[in-house]
């Protein structure tokens, strides 16, 4: 396994697609939907990256980088995305709220391996 560390991004300006949901109890396939989609995600234009974080309390944040609006929107008319957003506010999500951000300035830092 990798250590974790936040997604790579280019220079701004891109956009961040914010998704944060509570689950609901048990998995109902949803651990290898995400993993394929996951995927799916990765090999669209556009996309640039992931960040994702679940709490034990069944909170999630989930950050995907785009390009462009166009390239959000392509992911979020594609087919298998599509039927799994549907799935999703039936059977994984209690509650959900997605923001989509133009991201105009980002930095950030690594602390070497040896401190």
């Amino acid at each position: 396994m990798t250590d974790p560390a936040p997604a790579s991004m280019p220079a701004p300006p891109y956009y961040a697609v914010v998704f944060t949901a509570v689950r609901t109890a048990g998995d109902n396939g949803y651990a290898e939907t995400d993993e394929r989609l996951m995927k799916l995600a990765a090999d669209q234009p556009g996309f640039l990256g992931v960040d994702s974080a679940r709490g034990a309390n069944g909170l999630g944040i989930t950050v995907s980088y785009w390009r462009d609006e166009e390239s959000i929107a392509a992911w979020r008319e594609h087919a298998e995305h599509a039927l799994a957003r549907a799935y999703g506010r039936e059977h994984w999500y209690s509650s959900f709220s997605l923001h989509v951000a133009r991201v105009e300035r980002a930095y950030g830092s690594t602390r070497p391996a040896d401190q």
